[in-house]
Order: C-alpha cells, then structure tokens, then sequence
C-alpha cells in the first residue's frame, strides 16, 4: 500500500490499555498510526511495534489538556501527510474520589481530559476533513457514562456520559460534509485502569465482575478495538451520532 492509499489516524491514550490495541490493530490494517500519549516510552514502544511487524507508525507526546499541543499537532500531520482521516479519542482518567473529597480542581482534571480533550482534538481536526468531505471521529464514553452511576466517581461518570452529547452534537453538525461522529462505550475491560484497586475494582473486585457478566469473562482490549476499527471503517459509512456498548452483555443482562 503506498503512502497516498494510506489513512492517517491519530490515536489518543495510546500508549497502554484500549488505545494500544486499537492503534496495533490500525496499523495492522495499513493505516499510518500516529501513536499519542503523554507516556513516552510506552507510546514509543506501541509506534514501534507497528513497525517492526510492517506497519506504519510514529510517536508524538501529548496532552490533550493541552489547546496549543492539540492544535499544533494536527498542523504538523495536516502538513507532513497531506490529511487526517481518522481520529480515535481514547485517553482518559478515572480516580477514585469521594463526593466530600471531590474539589472544583478535580473535578476539572477529569472534565478537561475526558471531555475537554475529546472536543479539543475534534476541533482542530474538523476543518481540514470537512474541507475533503470525508472523515471518522472516535470518542471513548463507558458503561458508567450510558447506563450506570459509578460510586466515587461521579466525575468520571458524568465526564463519559458528557461524551454522548459530545457524540451527538457533532454528528449532526459535521454530517452534510461527509464527517462521521460516533462513540463507544465499553464495559468491563482487563485494563491496567480497571486492575487498580485505588482507583477501580482492583483484580480481585474485576474477577468477581467477570462471574455476573453473561458471557462470563472481562473484556480485552482487543475486544474494544477490533469495534472501533469498525466504526473507522466504510463498513460503518451510513452510521453516525451514535454510542455503541460492548460489554459481553453485561447492561442486558442484569435485572
């Protein structure tokens, strides 16, 4: 595949978890990854990996806290590759926090990356794809943002239920111009996020998980990734403003 057949697909949070399955799996289709993190090394050794079994890859550090780095970093692609085809907003927090404890910083830490750093990133992105009347915007919502109230973390809970109306919102505005919008909102997932104890249900408290979800396992993150590649895809052409939930039936089935 030469370099103008390519897509360029940015990747947020790609350096662990979801977002270095889903970039490894991009890549695994031919696109160029742009692989971004503010976890250097971790992002670098995703980028590589691309690499080393045939793909197309490059690292840059960022934060999507960030209006400058974002915009910046969509020039810099925009200007060395002609184009931006695909955008996967993956990176997010969730810590641990009691409603007493939860002060106005944050609760504005997990806005401004959960939120916040998904709408940057579309922002500066969709110029240049509604100029080409083409592109796929992929948003990164959860189980506790669509269906569920989380317990100490009412933060995070409404941060990824915020990234529902982001996904909407967009969807409407971008769609004459050929952008599509959609989000996906995962369950269960054997992330290093999902295994802390401090901040989620810690291994113990995720095997338990697993025996009351119907298909009786936690997810991966290839799992995850394997959907959003979908939703990057013309297979997904006809689809927008739209939350997908993969969880191994883990909303249906709890009565």
């Amino acid at each position: 595949m030469d370099n103008q057949a390519k897509r360029v697909v940015i990747v947020t949070g790609a350096g662990i978890g979801i977002g270095a399955a889903t970039a490894m799996a991009l890549g695994a289709l031919g696109d160029h990854v742009v692989v971004t993190d503010i976890l250097v090394s971790e992002g670098e050794a995703v980028a590589h990996a691309i690499r080393a079994t045939g793909g197309s890859a490059e690292f840059h550090a960022y934060d999507v806290r960030s209006t400058d780095a974002t915009d910046a970093l969509v020039q810099d692609i925009e200007a060395r590759h002609g184009r931006i085809d695909v955008v996967v907003a993956n990176a997010g927090i969730a810590h641990r926090t009691p409603l007493a404890q939860l002060t106005d910083e944050k609760w504005d830490m997990t806005f401004n990356i959960d939120l916040k750093g998904i709408f940057r990133l579309t922002r500066a992105a969709a110029p240049g794809m509604r100029a080409r009347k083409t592109g796929s915007i992929i948003a990164l919502s959860s189980i506790m943002g669509v269906a569920y109230g989380w317990d100490e973390h009412v933060h995070y809970s409404a941060a990824k239920a915020g990234v529902v109306g982001l996904v909407r919102g967009l969807a409407v505005e971008l769609a004459r111009d050929g952008v599509r919008v959609n989000g996906l909102a995962p369950g269960y997932i054997r992330t290093a996020q999902l295994l802390s104890e401090e901040n989620s249900l810690g291994p113990t408290g995720a095997e338990k998980a697993a025996e009351f979800i119907p298909m009786g396992r936690l997810g991966t993150p290839e799992d995850i990734a394997d959907v959003i590649a979908f939703l990057a895809s013309n297979a997904a052409r006809y689809m927008t403003g739209q939350v997908l939930v993969v969880d191994g039936g883990l909303l249906v089935g709890r009565y």
